[in-house]
Order: C-alpha cells, then sequence, then structure tokens
C-alpha cells in the first residue's frame, strides 16, 4: 500500500500535513549481470548538480574488483566466440533498450541531445562488429607459395576508468569499442546514477552476463588491483587525470604485459571517434598456409 502522508492538528486545531519522507535509491554494484552490494558494506552519498543528496552507492573494494574480473573471464570465451553478427545485433539491442528508457536518463540531467547521441553511438558500433575485420586484416604478399592472412583477435578482459562525471555519451564511448571487437569489460566510475541506470539497460537487453561489469567508487583505490591483476588484459585509463596515478598504473599494466591505453586530456565525446578504440585492444594472428593442398 503507499505511504500515507503523517497528519497532526497545530495549535489552533487546523490539521497539518507532515511532508512525506523520500526514500533514496542505493545504486548497486553490476557484476555478472546481478546487482550485488559491495561485500565491503561501504556506501557513499551521491549530489546531484545542485548538491542536493538524492542516492546512495556501493564503494567497490578490491575483492569486488576480483569479482569483476572472474565474471568478465568468464563470460569471455562464450562472447568473443560469439559471430561478429551475432554481437552486432546485441549491441543494437543496447540502442533500442536505451532509447525506449531515455526518460529514466533525462531525469538524471542527461541532456535529452545527448541521449540521442549514445543511442546512435551504440548503433555505429554495431554496425562495425561485421566489418572491422576486413579493414584492419586481410591477405598479406609472400615470396612462395604460401596463404598469409592476418585476422583480428579481442584481447580479453579490458578494465577502464571512466571519465569522472562521466556523461552518458562518454561512458557508451569507452564501453561500446571494447564489447564490438569481443572484448569484455570492467568500469570503474565515481559517479553511479547514469553509470548504474545504463547497467540497469544492459541487464535488461541481450548482453550476456558479465560482458560488462561496473564498479562504483575510487578509481585511485580500486584501479591499482586491477591495473595488476594477471588476468586483466587490457587497461583503458580515460578517466584518470591525475598524472602520478596514471604513471603508476601504467607500469603496474607493464608487469603483466597489459595493452594500455591513455588518451589526451579534454576528448571531445561528439567527435568521431574513428578506429583507435576499437583496434586498441586487438591482437593480430596471423597464419601460413601452403597452396595447392
Amino acid at each position: 500500500m503507499p505511504a500515507k502522508k503523517k497528519e497532526s492538528p497545530d495549535s489552533a486545531g487546523a490539521t497539518v500535513t507532515a511532508p512525506r519522507l523520500a526514500v533514496r535509491k542505493t545504486y548497486k554494484l553490476f557484476i555478472g549481470g546481478a546487482f550485488p552490494r559491495s561485500e565491503s558494506g561501504r556506501t557513499y552519498v551521491v549530489a546531484d548538480s545542485k548538491g542536493q543528496f538524492v542516492a546512495n552507492a556501493a564503494q567497490a573494494s578490491r575483492k569486488d574488483a576480483r569479482d569483476a574480473v572472474l565474471a568478465a573471464r568468464a563470460a569471455f570465451g562464450k562472447w568473443s566466440g560469439a559471430t561478429a553478427y551475432n554481437k552486432g545485433q546485441v549491441i543494437y539491442r543496447v540502442a533500442e533498450m536505451l532509447e525506449g528508457r531515455r526518460d529514466e536518463f533525462t531525469a538524471l540531467e542527461v541532456p535529452a541531445s545527448e541521449v540521442d547521441e549514445a543511442i546512435d553511438r551504440l548503433v555505429w558500433y554495431a554496425g562495425w562488429t561485421d566489418k572491422l575485420a576486413q579493414v584492419v586484416g586481410g591477405a598479406n604478399p609472400v615470396a612462395g607459395p604460401y596463404f598469409n592472412i592476418s585476422s583480428p583477435e579481442p584481447s580479453g578482459v579490458v578494465a577502464v576508468v571512466a571519465p569522472s562525471q562521466p556523461t552518458l555519451l562518454g561512458l557508451v564511448s569507452v564501453i561500446a569499442p571494447a564489447m564490438a571487437t569481443g572484448n569484455t569489460v570492467i568500469v570503474i566510475t565515481d559517479a553511479p546514477r547514469v553509470a548504474i541506470t545504463l547497467a540497469e539497460v544492459l541487464a535488461t537487453s541481450d548482453v550476456p552476463g558479465g560482458v560488462v561489469n561496473i564498479l562504483t567508487g575510487s578509481a585511485a583505490e580500486v584501479a591499482p588491483w586491477l591495473a595488476s591483476h594477471s588476468d586483466v588484459n587490457g587497461l583503458d585509463l580515460t578517466g584518470v587525470a591525475d598524472t602520478k596515478l596514471a604513471l603508476e598504473l601504467e607500469q603496474a599494466a607493464a608487469e603483466t604485459l597489459k595493452r594500455v591505453r591513455r588518451p589526451a586530456a579534454g576528448l571531445d565525446w561528439t567527435a568521431d571517434p574513428g578506429l583507435a578504440p576499437m583496434t586498441a585492444y586487438l591482437e593480430t594472428k596471423t597464419v601460413w598456409h601452403p597452396k595447392g593442398l
């Protein structure tokens, strides 16, 4: 039953209606297709653009990061093995679901024009899934009776530090290219409202559990564990503004030979992203085969 407003008489005997106590939403983590609380039990308060406290969010820990890696690795085989056409269908489905839930994002102060751009960006990446191999791979000329063919393959699990206070378009622009190339993704963000609402879109679309995992909290606390984790294959430092932290993460990633992407500051998310965000986490496999057999 809906909550009733409390009524009480004032000093003159008139009935006064007390204001209803708002129930703040708690934004949980998104790991393996589920929404668990942090194992540490920690939360932090989230404010809107006016500085008003509007929600609570889970504070991810080292254990949560490990759980996200396990989920992403478990999902990698199925996702990377899916056909390019099927991956495109799944990403397009995310765009469809986002189209149907645009009001939720505008209620979170995301401009309607940006929601449109995020949807278009998802459709753009969905269209690339079955074309990228032809663009960045191909047959190589060799001196001998052999076929020499190069084809791109996903690196594996990619950890992404999302831009601070990420826009919806910025968040989509760091998740979609890794998904489109067959990688699984772990995102760290300190602004959970848009990120976890996007996770709710992913959870109700056709994205298999574990393909995208979102950890809310401090990148300075969680990112070092992912940078040094031997089962993480790539690291996207788009959201790391602290140059000292970025250097430490790059050095930690070098210990396990990760691919690291560190774009220049001040990215224009509305600009054409090009192929770099997709090719950053691809490996090239070259196959030799004798002719005539």
